[in-house]
């Protein structure tokens, strides 16, 4: 089996629980390593940061650079490659699969992501066909709403959704709509927002330690 290359970031202790956790576009894994100092979960966490491969790009004028899928054009709605975007997401749920093998149980895995690799999160944890134990979409939109099947497996996800107020990449509406989508659905979901752009801001990784502490326990 081939899997992503990641960067993985062990507990002091054997892990009991893995947080996957995807780059937006043009970034790579070590893009939100910095942030695992700053959370303090009770339980042993394996961090694992996958890197996107490098394909053309059609915003950026085909430049090749690490992107979970193609982005046609940045209309309000987005049109990207829902193909690619679910094979991202199959190789998300292989990772899963190798924590699995490793030991740690679905139920104790979280995935997270930022912009582009929210999108990928989503598809990839509201489709597994195993509970899981958290989805944490930062700065990020529901790019496959419209054509997603979700698995009655993760109907009682819990998710937390979190966008900053200024963002000029993926404006607030985005994340306000997937959090719509989400509670039309039947999901357990909370909605938070920050005074910020595309970023993450130092309130936010206290309230994403919030949420951890407290989905992990």
């Amino acid at each position: 089996m081939s899997y992503l290359p990641c960067v993985e970031i062990e507990p002091n202790q054997t892990a009991t629980h893995a947080i996957i956790w995807l780059h937006g576009l043009g970034a790579d894994g070590n893009d939100f390593a910095p942030l695992v100092p700053h959370l303090t979960p009770q339980v042993a966490v394996r961090f694992v940061f996958p890197h996107a491969p490098q394909i053309p790009v059609t915003i950026n004028g085909g430049m090749r650079m690490p992107a979970w899928y193609d982005i046609l054009n940045m209309s309000i709605d987005r049109e990207v490659d829902e193909t690619q975007l679910r094979a991202s997401a199959n190789a998300v749920h292989q990772l899963i699969e190798r924590e699995i093998g490793r030991g740690i149980a679905p139920e104790n895995i979280v995935l997270a992501g930022f912009s582009q690799g929210g999108a990928v999160a989503y598809e990839a944890a509201l489709t597994y066909a195993k509970p899981l134990r958290g989805l944490l979409a930062l700065s990020t939109y529901l790019a496959t709403k419209d054509s997603i099947t979700p698995n009655q497996a993760n109907k009682s996800l819990p998710i937390l959704v979190q966008h900053g107020t200024q963002d000029p990449v993926v404006p607030e509406a985005l994340g306000a709509q997937a959090y719509a989508w989400l509670k039309q659905q039947g999901y357990a979901v909370n909605y938070q927002t920050f005074n910020m752009q595309h970023q993450v801001c130092a309130e936010q990784v206290q309230a994403i330690n919030a949420w951890l502490q407290e989905v992990l326990a």
